[in-house]
């Protein structure tokens, strides 16, 4: 009998969780500051939560490997880590052997901002655990300040400013992170031939196969659980340091293998269509025709009268 996976235990607002990890009611409803050296966690998690709102977590050094679902990771240099709400953290008490700080803020706290809608524009949300953002101690400084003036600001006495001055904070806050992660994306520019050769023999290794035919085009998830990365994280490294996201060099090199195909004359453009993973042949040649400026016909006529005059 198959064993079914039991249900997110689901957390719908922060004092939920507050109550969850031990912790005093927060002062804000939508929002709050805490320290992991605070929590005393009531009970083991269950297999799988849900936080239906925004958690930003800056963690320290830490001795210790901390486990999130399957996998461990090291925390050895500390780290900024997001989460939106909706996602799943799979595993038991990931976060008892940490220090550092925390905020949790709930959707409703920014809906009438325009930070609702800009919140959407930081990708780092959708980022896995193992690709936190790793601080220089000067940036440390700066991130932690922004934890410590929002903080300092749910201990002042409500009035008519604080929620703008708490979203501005949040604001602020993730548009350091955002900085931060492109200082980190172009620090890594020395591995950056490794990473596009890696991408390059995943995607050869694709079409070399029959797995177009069978599957279609390369998707985005599949190239970046190839090379061990989340979606969104691989796109926003590549287009740091190569303006192209991972879409793009999939159609880079989707159009090199479709131009050596047209080159060798033994397939019809419609078999290449096919052999590329199109479903339909008028699709490969809308996409080779908006991306070199001719149809595939034309590309191999012209290969071919080009020939023809040596």
């Amino acid at each position: 009998m198959k064993k079914t996976m039991p249900s997110p235990a689901i957390y719908p607002d922060i004092a939920s969780f507050h109550n969850e990890l031990g912790l005093p009611a927060p002062q804000h409803p939508l929002i709050s500051y805490v320290s992991y050296e605070g929590m005393q966690f009531q009970r083991e998690f269950s297999s799988r939560i849900m936080l239906n709102f925004y958690k930003v977590s800056f963690i320290h050094k830490t001795n210790g490997m901390v486990r999130y679902g399957q996998h461990y990771y090291d925390f050895k240099e500390g780290g900024l880590c997001f989460m939106a709400p909706g996602q799943l953290i799979s595993g038991a008490s990931p976060e008892k052997s940490l220090s550092g700080v925390i905020i949790f803020f709930h959707p409703d706290l920014i809906r009438h901002h325009p930070l609702a809608k800009k919140i959407r524009q930081y990708g780092f949300f959708s980022y896995a655990v193992s690709e936190a953002l790793h601080l220089t101690e000067k940036e440390k400084e700066v991130i932690l300040k922004i934890f410590e003036q929002i903080g300092m600001e749910l201990d002042t006495p409500a009035d008519r400013f604080s929620q703008d001055l708490l979203v501005s904070g949040l604001e602020l806050l993730l548009d350091y992170s955002n900085r931060f992660y492109h200082r980190q994306f172009t620090a890594q520019r020395d591995d950056d031939h490794g990473l596009l050769n890696r991408l390059d023999t995943v995607l050869l290794q694709y079409f070399d196969s029959d797995a177009p035919s069978r599957s279609g085009l390369p998707s985005v998830q599949y190239v970046s659980e190839q090379l061990h990365f989340s979606p969104d994280y691989l796109s926003d490294l590549l287009r740091a340091n190569t303006g192209l996201n991972t879409q793009q060099h999939i159609h880079r090199k989707l159009l090199e293998t479709a131009k050596d195909l047209l080159g060798a004359g033994e397939w019809s453009v419609a078999d290449i269509a096919y052999r590329l993973g199109f479903e339909q042949p008028q699709s490969f040649n809308r996409l080779f025709k908006s991306k070199t400026g001719m149809s595939p016909l034309a590309y191999r006529q012209s290969l071919k009268a080009g020939t023809d005059t040596l």
